[in-house]
């Protein structure tokens, strides 16, 4: 990079280190110091860095400074250092942080750097802080203890930064991402944007088929907050890991890395609804605010309405003119066309093509009810678009047709939905026009700035554009907003670093996911393709065979035909670690390609 381009922003994973009383050393000892550094520098440092896909910014006389598209990387090398440096005689202090920096083409600037320095200054000897985001996005990743030392100052940083120290390791390894751990409690900075958790709300009707509505309505609730620029709002699929527990909010508060909680339950029964609702401070168990609702079942959206500001202004937020104009919109007048939509919603989330199919059915059955519902035609589009790409029932271009003019419609009706923005954002990606889906996304995730899903779809749709180290980047930013996050995240993240070459990483992914979801055929396929391209052709056929006793019809060619690359040698990437370990139908593929 040339020192005249412009200067560019982006987020990256900053890592700061210097040696600890190297002038003392100096003085002591210069030759053996000079020769120490340099064995540290050129053995350890330059490998480890590169070997997590990083990039050495600078050396200092004492220290370096390093960037990383992901917190995982940058700790894990980290880690990896202070292992590898066990027998020589300088101590290093290291420093890492997660936020805004400037490339002028010869250095980096700005606040990601100037907390990752400060971090760096209170690291002991031998040692590493990491700052309170970096720790919630990597505390179930790393079997090490961690301490918190509270809140600190920075210069030039308006807010202080909270200051977590990473502890000896309590397997014995070094630098690894290994399964989730228990979580270690964090006491959220006050300093930043406030942040909360809705968990799923009780049903109290004496009816489970009720759940549905209930899920509903807190869901909703989620939606509407995640809308506000000011506030940090956990997704649901983390909060709602709470469903069906007794909750201790203080617990949750800390799982989750929030200071506020809501909790709630609903009562419909009949044409009425009560609806109650508490905001707790997760740090003390204080109750911040509290009401009750009785009300017609038609006052349901205005009641959800209500609940939003009323947290919004218990929390002493303020909403720009768009957001408060965008909170509380329902949609629809339909009570029946809502209760519809709520339904196939939670049928959707199980992911069989039996459920999908049954919602597919109900999303019409609201359409039916209000052609101009913008909910059930985005619903309706993600139905669809799941049904297309899992190939359930032998679904074809008719079915991504069908989930894309339901995607156009949605937009149509609601152009500010960020649902809407997002399922068109994914028929554009399965019809092969990745920058049309970025750009739908991009305005899904400025309509809902909150919106986790938004920014994994994001990175998924960067992996295929060819944009890894991106794709990685907004992969960290969905899982610090659903930090128990679905376990297909992990195959989008090995996805990126396939694509990257980082075959080990991803496998190491993979396998996790294939731990925890042991029904995956497509995880098996990407895994298979990593062990090829790592030389391990016995582990690849075994994937291989497992993959085709999960699905004996699976096909490379159909995923030829569905998986939108932008570059054929992504593609080919794919193709040639299967064909690697003689995989017939990929080996095949690669032979016609010649």
């Amino acid at each position: 990079m040339m020192a005249d381009q412009t200067p560019k922003r982006r987020l990256a994973a900053v890592l700061a280190a210097d040696v600890a009383g190297y002038t003392r050393l100096m003085e002591r000892d210069t030759d053996g110091t000079v020769a120490a550094w340099q064995a540290a520098r050129d053995g350890v440092i330059d490998p480890a860095v590169a070997a997590h896909s990083g990039r050495l910014v600078k050396f200092t006389g004492d220290g370096f400074l390093a960037e990383f598209p992901s917190v995982q990387d940058a700790v894990g090398c980290a880690l990896a250092i202070q292992a590898d440096l066990a027998g020589n005689p300088l101590d290093f202090r290291m420093g890492i942080n997660l936020g805004d920096i400037v490339d002028d083409g010869r250095d980096i600037h700005g606040e990601g750097v100037n907390v990752a320095a400060r971090l760096e200054s209170l690291a002991p000897p031998g040692g590493i802080c990491i700052s309170g985001e970096v720790h919630t996005m990597v505390r179930n990743r790393i079997d090490y203890p961690f301490r918190d030392l509270g809140e600190h100052a920075v210069k030039h940083v308006t807010h202080p930064v909270r200051v977590i120290e990473i502890g000896p390791a309590s397997s014995g390894k070094s630098g690894v991402i290994t399964s989730p751990a228990p979580a270690t409690r964090t006491k959220p900075s006050p300093g930043a944007r406030p942040s909360i958790a809705i968990l799923p709300f009780e049903n109290m009707s004496g009816d489970a088929e009720q759940e549905y509505f209930s899920d509903g309505i807190a869901e909703d609730i989620i939606t509407d907050l995640s809308k506000v620029s000011a506030l940090m709002v956990i997704a649901r699929n983390s909060s709602f890991t709470f469903k069906g527990r007794a909750v201790d909010v203080k617990e949750a508060a800390g799982k989750l890395g929030v200071r506020y909680v809501l909790e709630g339950s609903v009562r419909k029964a009949g044409n009425r609804v009560r609806i109650t609702a508490q905001l707790i401070d997760g740090a003390d168990g204080g109750h911040l605010w509290a009401e009750r609702y009785d009300r017609d079942l038609e006052d349901i959206f205005a009641v959800q309405d209500e609940v939003t500001r009323n947290i919004v202004e218990a929390l002493k937020v303020r909403l720009t003119d768009d957001e408060s104009k965008r909170i509380g919109i329902a949609g629809t007048q339909s009570l029946a066309a809502y209760d519809y939509v709520l339904r196939g919603r939670e049928l959707v989330y199980r992911y069989t093509p039996e459920a999908v199919a049954e919602a597919e059915r109900l999303f019409e059955k609201a359409i039916e009810l209000d052609t101009a519902f913008s909910a059930a035609y985005s619903n309706l589009s993600w139905a669809l678009f799941v049904h297309y790409t899992s190939g359930w029932d032998g679904a074809g271009k008719d079915m991504l047709d069908r989930g894309f003019r339901m995607a156009q419609k949605a937009v149509e009706l609601a152009p500010n939905d960020p649902l809407a923005r997002r399922t068109l954002s994914l028929g554009y990606t399965w019809n092969g026009d990745l920058d049309r889906a970025i750009a739908e996304m991009d305005s899904a995730i400025v309509l809902d700035p909150n919106f986790a899903d938004a920014y994994s779809g994001r990175g998924y749709i960067l992996s295929y554009a060819g944009r890894a180290e991106e794709a990685i980047e907004s992969l960290d930013r969905a899982i610090r907003l659903n930090p128990l996050y679905p376990n297909i995240w992990l195959h989008f993240l090995a996805h990126a670093r396939f694509m990257l070459g980082d075959y080990g990483a991803a496998a190491e992914l993979l396998e996790r996911r294939v731990r925890l979801h042991p029904g995956t055929d497509i995880s098996r396929v990407l895994l298979a393709a990593c062990y090829g391209h790592l030389g391990r052709r016995g582990d690849a056929r075994r994937a291989w065979a497992e993959v085709l006793e999960i699905n004996p019809d699976f096909s490379i060619e159909q995923k030829a035909r569905v998986l939108p690359y932008k570059r054929p040698g992504d593609w080919d990437r794919f193709v040639d670690g299967l064909a690697k370990a003689d995989i017939d139908q990929a080996a095949e593929l690669a032979r016609r390609r010649g």
